[in-house]
């Protein structure tokens, strides 16, 4: 099996300079959130904010859920509307006092893509910070059972154990394929502003199609889930990993990007929100960036 681009000898800053700045972005619009404000009004405001500190491409567009729609209900991926769910996409769902929301980001920066999850509340919500709290036993499983070199669908299935354990659901099932993770590629720098289709850019989403057609006559794919097609060991890249769960119409998530490389894995950064939350909250995040 090809294993393609090895970041163990790439220059990763890029990738963490991308991903530092979705990160900034989501925090940013996490601080102007006000009830009244609608999901599309906070997705609008991401996008502005990335154009105006040097996004000019994406994986996709902002996406803002508040309320249940954290917890993707009714969400089915990509089986209707010919090809894709406009229940996904940021809508008129206001924000009211004590409602969860995530916020969800993927812009390019210099030809380097981040993908990036963040979840939070205006005021206090009792099962937002249960959710965050076990969120953490995802990440410290996810990169504990890749060093070991599992297969990505047996990690997969790990996270679904973990969710039923917890008595959670796991919404990032809700995802096109079913996805827990995906890859991402560096393109070609270009500052020229490009093109999307349905919130999803073009060039980016071209490589993944790509990984896509490639993997399948290597014996990998680029779309990490329970399913078959993940039957095989870490592949050397770039990974969008996002565990999402739901509980009584609550759901949280973080999404950050994991380093594989032929022989070990870390996480791209630990000075991220997630991690310092838990630090803050007296929990010890194990899972540490290498």
């Amino acid at each position: 099996m090809s294993k393609g681009w090895d970041p163990a000898i790439a220059d990763l800053d890029g990738f963490r300079e991308a991903q530092q700045l979705a990160y900034r972005c989501a925090e940013a619009i996490a601080d102007e959130l006000t009830p009244g404000m609608t999901e599309r009004e906070a997705a609008a405001l991401m996008q502005h904010w990335l154009t105006a500190n040097g996004a000019n491409d994406c994986f996709h567009q902002p996406f803002a859920w508040f309320g249940d729609r954290t917890a993707f209900r009714g969400f089915i991926g990509f089986r209707h509307f010919g090809g894709f769910n406009p229940a996904f996409y940021p809508g008129s769902r206001k924000l009211e006092e004590n409602m969860p929301y995530i916020l969800d980001c993927a812009p390019t920066l210099n030809g380097y893509t981040a993908d990036i999850g963040y979840s939070g509340c205006i005021g206090e919500n009792r099962i937002l910070d249960k959710l965050m709290d076990d969120l953490l036993e995802y990440r410290v499983l996810i990169l504990g059972l890749v060093k070991q070199r599992k297969q990505l669908s047996e990690i997969s299935q790990a996270v679904d154990r973990l969710c039923a354990k917890h008595g959670y659901e796991p919404r990032h099932k809700a995802y096109p394929f079913q996805v827990l993770a995906h890859r991402v590629e560096k393109l070609e720098a270009d500052e020229r502003k490009h093109r999307s289709v349905l919130n999803f850019g073009v060039r980016n989403i071209g490589k993944l199609v790509s990984d896509v057609a490639k993997g399948r006559r290597e014996g990998w794919s680029p779309l990490w889930s329970s399913g078959h097609a993940s039957d095989h060991p870490p592949t050397p890249g770039l990974w969008a990993v996002e565990p999402h769960l739901g509980f009584r119409g609550v759901g949280a998530k973080w999404e950050e990007l994991l380093v594989v490389t032929e022989e070990d894995a870390f996480w791209l950064d630990d000075d991220v929100p997630q991690v310092r939350r838990w630090l803050s909250r007296g929990l010890e995040p194990l899972a540490k960036a290498a």
